[in-house]
């Protein structure tokens, strides 16, 4: 199966958490080709998508990556497309997802693009509100004030578009600072916010649940450093195995149907005692650690899986339009 990865640079790949490299690694060993590519480096020429890529060997040793030269592709020559550029989720990110929605059917593309555009991440999991904490979208500091005012305790403020970590902030009714935080994040009322009760049980830790189509198969938990109140791995916090809950599997049972119908094969959300707080759809972290805890080999499974949905689509479109693809091999 020719594979290939929209990410960042390899430059910027931390091998030793990074979960695009070991799902890279997995492809090469089974002896499939790898190819890989910027955002900046797609376009489109007559309504077809292509790529100015290169081809990459992946190691567990260092240099990790070998990379060959540059050459001009066309995405419809691909069996797979991964989509694993991280955030933020900005217009460049959204203008990424047009360009690959122009790919044909009969290339898979994970996860399919127009979800990745209508599942973001924080306002996602609002469609199921029953099992997320009390959350008001807003940009208007008087209506976020009077639902401080009303929550229990404290209250967590973060941008819609913010990830790991980025401008999570816990204040409270009464707190001096509160107008100032209000009027920074929000932009002068002019960018949306959440604001959500906040959730003591984050002192435990945030865990991290990997579905692989809409199937809970592993899970952590991230446990902030002192003084800080952020469960994200990027700003230090320490991972730490766990069990799931009759809560967590719940929560997984509710929203896995969904994932799967939108095409959302590999997926991470976050849960923070019952609530859940995030669904992670862009480019979802923790498969290496989450190996490590439960002595598992996550990348095979999520690469089977790939396997199952493209002979899948394979064979629907042999079977409508007959393109021969169904004498071709995973």
């Amino acid at each position: 199966m020719k594979q290939l990865f929209v990410m960042d640079p390899l430059e910027r790949i931390n091998v030793v958490g990074d979960s695009t490299y070991v799902l890279m690694r997995e492809a090469h060993e089974r002896g499939w080709p790898v190819w890989f590519c910027e955002p900046r480096d797609l376009y489109a020429v007559q309504g077809a998508a292509w790529a100015r890529a290169r081809a990459v060997a992946v190691t567990a040793d260092a240099p990790f990556f070998a990379p060959g030269p540059h050459e001009e592709m066309a995405l419809a020559d691909m069996d797979v497309v991964w989509m694993r550029k991280d955030p933020p989720f900005d217009m460049d990110y959204v203008f990424t997802t047009y360009l690959l929605d122009l790919v044909p059917k009969t290339t898979l593309v994970l996860n399919r693009p127009s979800s990745i555009r209508n599942a973001n991440e924080k306002m996602f999991a609002l469609e199921w509100p029953e099992l997320c904490p009390p959350t008001l979208v807003t940009r208007e500091i008087t209506r976020a004030r009077a639902f401080a005012a009303k929550a229990p305790g404290k209250i967590v403020i973060k941008p819609w578009d913010g990830n790991g970590g980025r401008g999570v902030l816990v204040t409270e009714h009464g707190d001096p600072n509160l107008g100032s935080m209000l009027e920074v994040l929000t932009v002068g009322e002019r960018a949306y916010i959440l604001v959500q009760h906040y959730l003591p049980e984050i002192a435990a830790g945030d865990k991290r649940i990997i579905l692989v189509e809409g199937e809970a198969l592993g899970w952590m938990l991230r446990v902030p450093q002192p003084g800080d109140h952020r469960g994200n791995m990027h700003v230090g916090a320490q991972v730490k195995g766990c069990d799931l809950t009759e809560g967590d599997r719940a929560i997984c049972a509710a929203i896995g149907p969904r994932l799967r119908e939108m095409g959302l094969l590999f997926v991470g959300i976050d849960v923070i005692g019952s609530s859940m707080t995030e669904i992670n759809v862009t480019s979802p972290t923790g498969i290496q650690e989450i190996n490590r805890l439960m002595g598992l080999r996550l990348e095979r499974t999520v690469t089977d899986a790939v396997v199952a949905r493209w002979r899948a689509l394979a064979g629907f479109h042999a079977a409508t339009d007959g393109d021969g693809r169904e004498g071709r091999r995973a």
